[in-house]
């Protein structure tokens, strides 16, 4: 990076391109105060902010690598900025200050991705992007009723809540910014010379990344990031069946297992139990086996073992007021605070909660060793769902003296440590495997998969199938290498019920991910599932054995991963850079080098229009017609045959030909 003054600022420039440029005229960066109304309704929130002061820092004093800036010359410095290397830190010289913002240079026809996992929109250009984790909301899309009826409740969404944000993108000039900060932030991309990077705390530092290609970029920020180990061994035997019908499950896994379905794991959410509320069967959250519920589970999950199946769980980090570990945990004062010093309570819904306090060191070695060590790993878990890192109160008063809105974002990272810090202690990392839906900046090292969070049981352009492609491409190009989602989505409220379509739908893009993995979802007696159905049960087993089959390939790109930080799923311009028609592109992607996937995600859609990029030839698996690159392509897509190519000459040719067959 090269540091520059003139006549009346400075400049910055990356590898030749302009990124900062300050003057008194045309001011970069600009400071002031705020007060914020943030209302948290169970991790839905609603946020305003009410500008009490913006005052631009046109005054520059420049020594060496150091910038002082102020309002006027002979006004006081506010802020002080360090070029060093490739990044520039920041100290604030005025305590008051506690708004931020930043303008960075863009060309008009410049293409932005990352910003976390986003769910609607892939190249962020055009929009503003606030970064705060939460629940995505039920509904994401204003102009439909179920995101109407959602908002009556404070469930519902828009295009940029996210349970993953991560105040990072990448442009398509080759560069990459990341901001180091966990306050509330946002990153808007609307305007054309200029995007505004806003803070509702000044940065400790923004950091710039440059390479020749955006595989070289990629690979940077994985290892600024974190990598994540490769795959277990034992993911690659076919699916993990998600069940939670109790001691049942256990039959209903053997149908399916019948039927031709290759297993590599069971998922019970409801191994620790239920309880009834208005709003239905809840899970108790109190972490360990209900031997009620499942009778002798540690010789089930043994005699599974045997076979080669894992067994699956679910945790988060509330406990049960009414349950065994609350008690334990808050006679240690394991538990954050409220603004009187008691155990803050949460209420889930007819029954109340602690959150355990992960800023305080022994209440997360505690919570590693006691809850996750004993009674799961050493109960014969080999994996769960660590749920709700976005769930953090920002009310609470938390063991290392930060303010909770500080503390929000950071809080999924928190909790993934606490999780692999678990399963590193029984010398497990590498074959036991959790899954998160939430996150922020540094989750990547310690979690090893990503799942997408709750989708609608739907097509819906912002809250189906198609929002996970979406999420996977974004939340990959950050480091996070394995992506996954509910088969046949989650949510089903307002009359939202899964079709058979649907979920062989998404069963089909399934197997051309990193894990593929079924949930009943939210409503499992109102929606259909896959051992209902005859021809869905049969369309399911098929797509394991390809997944299955695939498995070869699969492993040679979790190599790939854990060496280089390259995800699986990979947009089309990560391998055809100088084709510019490949950076829009969100509903296809590559699966390595050397497939490209584009599922299909609207109801009723027998013919699919797919982009072939340019620089090779492609060839259709289930026809094997030879089409080349650089051109739009019409292909039928019956249920069954999800559009998926593969690159002629690929290494893996043969494997990729004999799926026609199968």
């Amino acid at each position: 990076m090269k540091f520059e003054t003139t006549p009346d600022g400075f400049s910055l420039s990356l590898d030749g391109r302009t990124i900062l440029r300050h003057s008194a005229a045309s001011p970069a960066i600009f400071v002031g105060q705020g007060q914020e109304r943030m209302d948290m309704y169970r991790g839905n929130f609603e946020i305003e902010d009410y500008i009490t002061e913006r005052s631009a820092l046109k005054h520059a004093v420049i020594e060496g690598q150091t910038i002082s800036l102020a309002e006027f010359e002979g006004r006081a410095v506010r802020l002080e900025l360090t070029v060093a290397g490739t990044n520039i830190h920041f100290r604030a010289l005025d305590d008051s200050i506690n708004r931020f913002w930043i303008r960075i240079h863009a060309e008009s026809d410049e293409h932005v991705w990352g910003g976390g996992e986003q769910m609607s929109y892939f190249d962020m250009r055009g929009r503003r992007f606030p970064l705060w984790t939460s629940e995505p909301g039920v509904g994401r899309d204003k102009s439909t009723e179920i995101t109407f009826k959602s908002d009556l409740a404070k469930a519902g969404g828009d295009y940029y809540t996210t349970n993953y944000p991560q105040p990072t993108y990448i442009s398509s000039l080759r560069y990459a910014l990341h901001m180091e900060t966990t306050a509330y932030s946002v990153f808007d991309f609307r305007r054309k010379t200029f995007y505004e990077i806003e803070a509702w705390a000044v940065p400790e530092r923004i950091e710039f990344y440059s390479a020749p290609t955006f595989i070289e970029l990629v690979e940077q920020l994985s290892s600024r990031f974190g990598r994540q180990p490769e795959l277990p061994d034992w993911v690659y035997k076919g699916a993990i069946i998600g069940l939670k019908d109790g001691v049942n499950s256990f039959e209903r896994l053997e149908k399916m297992r019948n039927a031709g379905v290759q297993v590599s794991g069971l998922w019970c959410e409801d191994w620790v139990g239920l309880r009834q509320t208005s709003f239905g069967s809840r899970l108790f959250w109190d972490w360990q086996a209900n031997e009620e519920r499942y009778p002798d589970l540690r010789r089930r999950i043994a005699e599974l073992n045997g076979e080669g199946i894992r067994f699956l769980g679910y945790i988060n980090p509330y406990l049960c007021v009414d349950g065994s570990l609350f008690p334990e945990a808050e006679a240690a004062g394991y538990f954050a605070r409220d603004q009187l010093g008691r155990t803050a309570i949460v209420d889930f819904g007819e029954f109340d909660c602690g959150v355990v306090d992960f800023t305080n060191p022994e209440a997360a070695d505690w919570f590693a060793e006691e809850v996750i060590g004993r009674r799961m790993l050493d109960f014969g878990l080999t994996g769960w769902m660590a749920d709700f890192g976005e769930y953090l109160p920002i009310d609470v008063e938390l063991a290392n003296g930060i303010d909770a809105k500080l503390m929000h974002n950071a809080w999924p990272t928190l909790w993934a440590e606490v999780n692999a810090k678990a399963i590193a202690s029984r010398d497990k990392t590498g074959e036991a495997l959790f899954f998160m839906r939430a996150g922020f900046t540094g989750v990547q090292k310690h979690c090893p998969l990503l799942w997408g969070g709750d989708q609608s049981v739907d097509f819906s352009r912002h809250d189906g199938l198609v929002t996970v492609m979406c999420a996977a491409l974004s939340s990959g190009l950050l480091g996070n290498a394995y992506h996954h989602s509910d088969i046949g989505g989650y949510t089903s409220l307002f009359g939202n019920v899964r079709t058979p379509e649907l979920l062989m739908r998404w069963a089909e893009m399934a197997a051309f991910t990193p894990v593929m993995r079924t949930h009943e979802g939210n409503r499992p007696r109102d929606n259909i599932q896959i051992d209902q159905d005859a021809e869905v049960l049969e369309h399911f087993a098929r797509m394991t054995r390809i997944y299955v089959h695939l498995a070869p390939y699969l492993k040679t790109l979790s190599t790939e991963a854990a060496a280089r930080g390259l995800p699986v799923q990979r947009p089309l311009f990560l391998h055809h850079e100088h084709d510019p028609k490949t950076y829009a592109v969100q509903d296809a992607y590559l699966y390595g080098s050397e497939l490209l996937v584009a599922p299909v995600w609207h109801a009723a859609q027998e013919m699919r229009v797919v982009y072939l990029p340019e620089g090779a030839d492609w060839v259709h698996v289930w026809s094997g017609v030879e089409y080349a690159g650089g051109e739009e392509v019409t292909v039928a897509s019956p249920v069954g045959s999800p559009p998926v190519f593969y690159r002629k000459g690929a290494g893996f040719a043969k494997m990729f030909a004999a799926l026609k067959g199968m």
